[in-house]
């Protein structure tokens, strides 16, 4: 399971965002879960039931991130963040096409909005409420979905 994650400044309108804040956010975000990802592959391998779960996050989604325009139910402006788990997200989908027929499922988990040193605490959702989805996704069954971006309520849209 791929946990990296790291936010940036408070400040991340993309008008005056420090270029080399977002540089480090994506380094963390998504090259660090690259550099994990393929570190770990060799056990994958020998793995008899292997899942590579990245936890993502609701913001990632594009969906979400277009409907909340002007009502700001996606959080906030976070240039940084937000783009770096989308970012995530299709990094993922190219695991899954280079994987695919080895058995190896690959899936994003959003755990909402769960209290951590990320966020300062403030998140309604406690650690072990944020793990379920992740854990959910890391015991799937053989021939389990994969490619999925995937919340409590099911599949996150993209």
């Amino acid at each position: 399971m791929n946990n990296a994650g790291i936010s940036g400044s408070r400040e991340q309108l993309p008008t005056t965002s420090d270029l080399d804040v977002i540089r480090t956010v994506v380094e963390t975000n998504v090259l660090g879960v690259i550099r994990v990802t393929n570190a770990m592959l060799p056990l994958l391998r020998r793995s008899p039931s292997p899942r590579i779960v990245n936890v993502s996050s609701g913001v990632g989604s594009l969906t979400r991130q277009v409907g909340s325009v002007g009502n700001d139910s996606a959080g906030p402006v976070a240039v940084a963040y937000s783009p770096s788990k989308t970012f995530l997200n299709a990094v993922m989908l190219q695991y899954v096409r280079e994987l695919d027929g080895t058995g190896i499922l690959v899936n994003a988990a959003c755990p909402g909005y769960v209290a951590t040193d990320l966020n300062g605490f403030r998140g309604v959702r406690t650690p072990q409420q944020g793990a379920a989805t992740p854990i959910r996704l890391a015991t799937l069954p053989d021939g389990g979905p994969t490619g999925g971006f995937f919340e409590d309520a099911g599949v996150v849209p993209w």
